[in-house]
Formats: C-alpha cells, structure tokens, sequence
C-alpha cells in the first residue's frame, strides 16, 4: 500500500507562486472546472500528480449520462432532467439528498451541449442498448467511447485555451485557518515540495480506493476485490475534511464492477449482459439478477467459488460490445472465447458441460426467469461467446457534502467560502453502498460539480 501523506497547518509566511483558482486533479471534473474558470475570467492553474492527465476517467468508458440534450432529440428520445432524477433515485432507493439529484440532474444536459457546442467535443447518444436502471438512453461519449479519448480531448481544450496544467505535484497539506483555504503544499518527483496560494481551491482529486486502510475501514464488504480504479485515489480530500470539520456523506458508498475479465484486467461492458447474456460460477449455474445493474455485480461475483464468474453472451451481443474500445482490446488479448456450441464453450472454461446446458436451457425466451429477471424474444445463437471476470472496486462515492455552488460544507452545514469538490472528492448520488450505483454516476459528479466549482466566484 502507498503512503498518504495528508495533513492540514497554518499558512506560511509567504508562498513559492500563487494564483486565483487552483485545482488539483486534472480528471475529467477537474478540467471541467477549469475550462468553467476560464470562461468566468479567473486565472486557473491545475496540478496533477502523475505524469500526464489520466485518472478514473481514463480507466472508465467516458460516458456521461445526460437528460434532454440535442444529440437525444436529434434521435428521437424523449427525455428530461424530471426523469433522470427518478432514475438516480430509485437505483439508490430514495437514499440521496433531493436537492443534489436535482441539481446534477438538471445541469447534466446544458453541460454536454455546452461541451458540444463551445468546445466542439462530438458527443453522440449510446442508443443501441439499454443501461441497467436508466428509463431513456442517455450515455453520451466520444466516437471511441474510451475515458482516454474524453481525458485527452479535455486536456487539448485546456491546453488550447492557455489553461496551465503543472503534472508531477502530489498536493499533501492544505493551507488552512480562521474558516479559509489558504494554498496547499506539493511535492515533486525530486522529493522537493513547494508551496502555492490560492483564493479559491477546487478539490477534484477523486476518491479513497486506492487507500486499503480507508477501503478497509468504510467498505469491507469491497476490500479483497480488485483494485481497478486509479491508484492515485489515496483519500487527501476525505482526510483534509475531517480534519477541517467539513460534513461528509454516504462513506459506504462505491462503484464496483463483476466484469472485469480475469486475468487481463479488462473491462467487459455489462452491455454483454443487458442485451441478454448471463452470469454463471465455476459450476456452470447461474447466480443472480443480473439486471440488477454492474456495480452490485463486483460483490455477488467475488462471492462465489474462486471469485470469480463467466459471462456469456453471442454475436449478435458481441457486435454491439464492439463499440467500445476496451471490448475489442479483450478479444485481441484472447480473453473472449467463441464456440459454434454451448458443449465447446464449455470445455473452453473447463465448466461442467451437463449443469452448463441445464442453465442455458432454463433461460426462458420473452418471459420472467426464477430470479425474477425478465428477458425478450431475442434469444442467444451461435456463434455463442465467453469471457472469465471477476469482480473490482473502480471509485469510492462518499465524500465531502457540497451546496448548489459546490463549496464544501462544514458539519453545521455552513459552507466553507472558498473551497469546492467535484467527482469522487465530492459525496455522490449513488445512496449508502454499491447497488445505489446508477451507470455514469461518477462522472456526472465530477463534470457537472467541476462546471459549478468552476463558475463560481
């Protein structure tokens, strides 16, 4: 486990540079936030602690779940912020505070046209298959549908408009007294640290993942899964909170992910799943829902015999996994069996060949199964396809609670004026655990509170 260093002190006397917006983190909602800033005429610089920016974003799909935007209407999809609100909720089971469903869910839209249109990123709706607990397709991405073609674009943007972006400076103390953020301290490559003041500090350092004594202490029931997230997630925000006194929320909660394919590492979209394929464990028998969305997948995945489980699905399924990046990445590195039939698929996973066939055969074609999961009239042909996963924690979604503004809250509630989080520094819309997770959860926090950060004075 890496060391975190996180601690908070007075500000010195003077500081090695300064500027009026500062960042840390150069994720998706991090240069959201300083494009935000920009626009509003503030003097942004942003640091980040790996060598180039990548973060969470770049791990994940890249897609932004947004209600009523024009690439939608463009498509014919009736869509609005009222309904994405319900959707956010009813995946969390009413556990998230109104005010900030609402909030994000209403300036989801404006923010994707606003990227679209003032910054010419091609967003495009995801509107051949359905995402677990969305009423509307409302997954917007890049061409690739990548995280790495959306953290890029993003970085080109910032670069483009003279927004300076300083990697290689991990923030570890925040500057901080009489109720104000001061500036924080960096350390750079060499072990050297240098001090930076700021009149305003936008944390948009993600989550507490990549911290196994915080992932230990807060969500046990996700600490011997993968570690799929990005390993710079070490919890600074959660640490310099609490010893500020800010409010924090939902600390239990997290996006977990069981399709993850093992051992590659790669990420299998639940599209493989939502389309009509299934889950079996190592005794060729189904387990679950798994309707019930990919985030509670990581646990019930990790549950059963070695942790792990087999995807199966066709290639009819197969076609519109193709789309993404990372699916097609997996079938290059031979993660991805294929069989004419079900026996052959099974002596490729070494699965009992007889329980196997039972389980296919019970999967009832345009009816409800005996776990309650309802399937169509499309059922699953050869050419029939397989992926070995296992299940992964990606980010944490508790964090420090937040105003309509984004400015941290303190434990009376009382905004702190000058210090704001976005993303996984931020607390989420995703209830108290993993099933809250609604697909795209985590990057509508980080865009949608980095505009907000950003923009406000």
């Amino acid at each position: 486990m890496i060391e975190t260093r996180a601690d908070t002190a007075p500000p010195p006397a003077a500081f090695d540079l300064s500027c009026e917006t500062l960042i840390i983190g150069a994720g998706a909602g991090g240069l959201v936030a300083a494009l935000a800033a920009h626009e509003a005429g503030q003097s942004v610089l942003v640091i980040e602690a790996d060598a180039v920016p990548s973060g969470s974003t770049a791990l994940s799909a890249g897609l932004i779940p947004a209600a009523g935007t024009r690439a939608q209407q463009a498509t014919g999809i009736d869509d609005s912020a009222e309904f994405f609100a319900t959707d956010i909720q009813s995946k969390a089971n009413g556990e998230n505070q109104q005010d900030l469903v609402d909030r994000l869910a209403s300036h989801s839209g404006p923010l994707i046209d606003w990227l679209s249109d003032t910054y010419e990123l091609p967003f495009s709706v995801i509107s051949n298959f359905d995402y677990p607990g969305h009423s509307r397709r409302r997954m917007h991405g890049l061409p690739t549908r990548s995280g790495t073609e959306l953290i890029d674009a993003l970085r080109s943007t910032c670069e483009a408009c003279g927004i300076d972006i300083i990697c290689e400076r991990r923030a570890h103390r925040l500057f901080y007294q009489n109720g104000r953020v001061h500036g924080v301290s960096v350390t750079r490559p060499d072990g050297g640290v240098e001090t930076i003041g700021s009149k305003k500090l936008i944390l948009a350092c993600n989550g507490f993942g990549g911290n196994r004594e915080l992932v230990s202490r807060f969500i046990p029931s996700i600490e011997n899964g993968l570690w799929f997230g990005h390993d710079g997630n070490r919890g600074e925000a959660l640490l310099w909170g609490q010893e500020i006194g800010a409010d924090l929320g939902h600390l239990g909660s997290y996006q977990g992910h069981g399709n993850v394919a093992h051992p590659h590492a790669i990420l299998i979209t639940w599209a493989v799943i939502t389309e009509g394929g299934v889950q079996v464990n190592c005794r060729g028998e189904r387990f679950w829902n798994e309707s019930q969305g990919y985030s509670e997948a990581a646990r019930v995945v990790l549950a059963q015999p070695e942790g792990q489980a087999y995807s199966i699905f066709d290639s009819r399924i197969a076609a519109v996994a193709r789309q993404f990046e990372d699916f097609k990445r997996a079938e290059t590195a031979g993660a991805i069996k294929t069989s004419d039939t079900l026996e052959g698929l099974a002596r490729q996973f070494d699965l009992p060949t007889d329980a196997f066939l039972k389980t296919m055969e019970s999967i009832p074609e345009n009816g409800t199964d005996a776990f309650n999961r309802k399937f169509g009239n499309e059922p699953l042909r050869p050419p029939y396809c397989g992926v070995r996963v296992t299940g992964a924690l990606f980010h944490t979604q508790g964090g420090l609670k937040t105003d309509e503004h984004a400015r941290v809250l303190n434990e009376n509630g009382v905004p702190f004026p000058n210090l704001f989080a976005c993303g996984g520094a931020a607390c989420g819309v995703s209830g108290q655990s993993d099933s809250g997770y609604l697909s795209g959860n985590g990057l509508l926090s980080a865009v949608v509170l980095g505009k907000l950060a950003g923009q406000s004075e």
